[in-house]
């Protein structure tokens, strides 16, 4: 059990939990994907924690490859204003694409993902999502897997971040206001 990083306000999501929610989806995909090979999308920086823990739980031949997005700047909400900053090297054509997101909010940048990745006429893409949080979604994602549903709080620890920090906490805690109020 690790200390409660003094900004955190508190746990949602145990280190002990995120492994165990981590490996049952990493069935789920060798389940789906019997036979087949996959390739693994990571949005970094977020997800890339995530999906090395994913990986690790798949019974599978996985290609790991990485895109660089930007929605939010140095804020707590999407600027619905997307950028790449960095393109995978994959071809996907032909192939099945999982894509490992850290946490579905609005869906806009993780649906933009969607339709550059489609314009490469790949088998599939699916979405392995950790943290869905509860609220209205103005662009509607279906995600095959998902970890946890989570309030509508500024959530970080487990690769998820406040202006570059707390990504290496071990669990997922709700930030304190006091952190970030003054935007």
């Amino acid at each position: 059990m690790h200390n409660l990083h003094p900004d955190v306000e508190r746990i949602l999501i145990t280190e002990a939990q995120l492994a165990e929610r981590v490996r049952e989806m990493g069935k789920e995909i060798t389940r789906d994907y019997e036979g087949e090979q996959i390739v693994m999308i990571s949005v970094l920086r977020g997800a890339a924690i995530f999906m090395a823990d994913l990986v690790r739980e798949i019974d599978l031949n996985v290609e790991m490859d990485y895109m660089a997005i930007s929605s939010y700047g140095g804020g707590t909400r999407s600027s619905g204003v997307v950028r790449i900053l960095k393109d995978i090297d994959s071809d996907i054509k032909d192939r099945h694409v999982i894509i490992a997101e850290d946490i579905l909010d609005s869906g806009l940048t993780l649906k933009y993902t969607m339709n550059l990745l489609a314009s490469r006429n790949p088998k599939s893409i699916e979405v392995a999502t950790l943290l869905h949080k509860q609220t209205p979604t103005p662009a509607h994602v279906d995600c095959k897997y998902t970890g946890f549903m989570v309030p509508d709080e500024f959530i970080v620890g487990y690769g998820l971040d406040y202006a570059e920090r707390y990504r290496n906490l071990p669990y997922i805690g709700t930030l304190k206001e006091s952190v970030y109020k003054h935007e």
